[in-house]
């Protein structure tokens, strides 16, 4: 009996003993002076529960588009990478009185997109010039590349989106945006 009291005793001891040996690594090392604060990048709430844009993510109106029941979106930014894609980031925002509901539309059409809930998955890039259309790219499960799990939105209420499409070539300087249930919106590309 004695024993595994002895035994529980060591167990206790060799846990307390990794717990201290973790807590004290490191335990001398100082802050570095040059070293810059974190930032913290995720969106703030507002008392009402609306999020705020972070401090990575742009407020300038690049187009606005209006969508049905007081559904407007805003493109901030389009980035082209170097690995060929195009990120377009923005705000969904409810500019109604009531609770607006995302339309199933937005999401597209396609079977493999829709399946993974509602999101943005119908948006495409048109580039009228190489007379082409780039669709939301997906990952090999088939969910797209886009915000997703958009319900309904608040009045007053918004939330950050993004969307990835494949990059149109270097010499397309200009596309047209469009999201089904959405007017479209010409972006420019650098």
């Amino acid at each position: 009996m004695n024993v595994r009291y002895a035994r529980r005793g060591l167990a206790s001891l060799a846990v307390a003993s990794v717990a201290l040996l973790a807590v004290g690594c490191g335990s001398d090392e100082k802050p570095k002076a040059d070293k810059p604060a974190a930032v913290t990048t995720a969106p703030s709430k507002t008392q009402e529960g609306q999020e705020q844009p972070s401090a990575n993510e742009s407020t300038e109106e690049l187009a606005v588009l209006k969508g049905q029941k007081g559904l407007e979106l805003t493109v901030n930014s389009v980035e082209r990478d170097a690995g060929g894609f195009i990120t377009v980031k923005g705000r969904l925002r409810n500019a109604a009185e009531t609770v607006s509901a995302i339309p199933p539309q937005t999401s597209g059409d396609e079977t493999e997109v829709v399946k993974h809930g509602t999101s943005l998955g119908g948006a495409s890039l048109v580039d009228s010039v190489g007379k082409k259309r780039y669709y939301v790219l997906r990952d090999t499960d088939g969910r797209p590349l886009t915000t997703i799990g958009l319900n309904s939105l608040g009045p007053g209420k918004s939330t950050a989106v993004f969307m990835q499409f494949p990059a149109p070539p270097a010499s397309t300087t200009e596309v047209s945006f469009q999201l089904p249930t959405f007017e479209p919106a010409t972006l420019k590309l650098s």
